[in-house]
């Protein structure tokens, strides 16, 4: 069949690096895609190119797919499922993977996910919601220690701000509400208890009912070593998370993930797609930082490498309402991931860079280049966003995959590339040049 992925980042390239693997897809488009997002068939894969259609231009896809036969449409971003992608897609007869625009609100409304994590007894941070300033700093006159203030809506993931105390916290509230610092997503602001502990991402099909996890990964947000700096999209990430065991993870997917597919259910919106449980293992046990209503990013780049079971299927058995059917199988071992960055990132950086040793490290065994920040110009792969590549390596352990991912690289050059040296927490990579 022909399939249609939506997006045009590193999660995106990784989903198609896949779903072009399985035995029922014969074409791939990638709309609007990347640099790497283009190749033909050969190496057990089908060929894939990139359309002229920006993510949120619903009409034009949709006009897209019903003129080429697409058998499966996937969405990577956020913004194109909270706008309705998905309805639209079901109302014309076709077959989507992901959330209906009611059911994406778990990730589009944190004043949405709070409220249904409290009426189904999900376990979160205390938080108050506000859309007025002058009510929120009133509250924060009784606040305690750090505060965590989060714009409500989608703010492509820099709508969050941690405060030392209340005192902080004021200004961040000012630049939401009466400043309109991140616009319509900063509407709604809430006010949220700090947590502390490691944080860990789970991820799972669902197909309204039933869920399937996928292995637990963990990405490092902080731009600089150390986690020093601003945060960002995702500096790298590695899957599995050694330190659990199956049954933990087990638990944590029932508390959190099937617990979220079962309350939607009972509130009459079934969840089909992926649903991501942003977690934070405190002293008192996982707690729910958010949900997310696809991949996420850098996270595809190390779990999708390990599956073992043909993706397209997956998704046809969440989208048929069979997941319960299907077995999800993973091949052993581990995956890690290094973004390279262009200078600058978070903040405003070049592009146009040309970007040399990807035909270098192509042969390597173990590694995938997943592109995301590229172009192609004149035959050549440029630079064209703030996270560039997402160099991932397999090994038998988390430290082997993130040595392979190191060796790639090393391989690998652009103008002022900007990398984490300490992915996994393993070393420090300073030799790496």
């Amino acid at each position: 069949m022909n399939i249609l992925v939506i997006g045009s980042g590193g999660r995106e390239h990784a989903l198609a690096w896949v779903l072009a693997r399985s035995p029922q897809a014969t074409q791939i488009f990638v709309a609007p895609g990347n640099g790497g997002t283009v190749w033909p068939a050969g190496n057990g894969r089908g060929p894939a190119q990139n359309i002229p259609y920006k993510a949120d231009d619903t009409a034009g896809l949709l006009t897209f797919a019903q003129a080429n036969e697409i058998g499966l449409t996937v969405v990577g971003p956020e913004q194109p499922l909270a706008e309705g992608i998905v309805d639209a897609f079901q109302a014309a007869g076709l077959t989507i993977f992901g959330p209906t625009r009611a059911a994406a609100q778990l990730e589009a409304s944190k004043a949405f996910a709070k409220q249904f994590m409290a009426r189904h007894g999900l376990p979160t941070a205390k938080y108050a919601s506000f859309e007025d300033a002058a009510a929120a700093e009133a509250y924060l006159n009784d606040w305690q220690g750090p505060v965590v203030v989060k714009a409500s809506g989608l703010a492509a993931g820099k709508g969050v701000i941690v405060c030392d105390d209340a005192a902080q916290a004021r200004p961040a509230v000012r630049q939401m509400l009466v400043e309109g610092a991140f616009g319509a997503a900063g509407q709604t602001v809430l006010l949220e208890e700090w947590l502390t502990g490691p944080e860990l991402s789970l991820m799972a099909f669902c197909d309204g009912r039933t869920v399937r996890l996928m292995p637990p990964a963990r990405d490092h947000k902080r731009v600089f070593d150390h986690d020093a700096g601003p945060n960002t999209g995702g500096m790298g990430a590695f899957a599995p998370v050694p330190e659990l065991t199956a049954a933990e993870i087990a638990a944590m997917g029932q508390l959190t993930l099937q617990a979220a597919v079962d309350g939607m259910a009972a509130d009459g919106v079934p969840y089909i797609g992926v649903l991501y449980a942003g977690l934070m293992l405190t002293p008192e046990g996982p707690k729910l930082l958010e949900y997310n209503c696809r991949f996420g990013d850098p996270e595809t780049q190390v779990v999708l490498p390990l599956l073992a079971s043909d993706l397209v299927e997956v998704m046809l058995a969440c989208c048929q309402g069979r997941l319960a059917e299907l077995a999800v199988s993973w091949r052993d071992g581990a995956c890690a991931t290094v973004v390279m960055a262009a200078p600058g990132y978070p903040g405003s950086y070049p592009t146009g860079a040309p970007i040399q040793g990807l035909d270098t490290v192509a042969p390597m065994d173990d590694l995938i280049v997943f592109q995301a920040g590229t172009a192609r110009q004149a035959g050549q792969i440029v630079t064209a966003g703030g996270r560039v590549l997402a160099v991932s390596g397999l090994g038998e352990t988390v430290e082997a995959a993130v040595h392979q991912a190191y060796d790639g690289v090393a391989q690998i050059q652009f103008a002022d590339a900007h990398y984490r040296r300490d992915i996994g927490g393993i070393r420090d990579y300073a030799e790496v040049k």
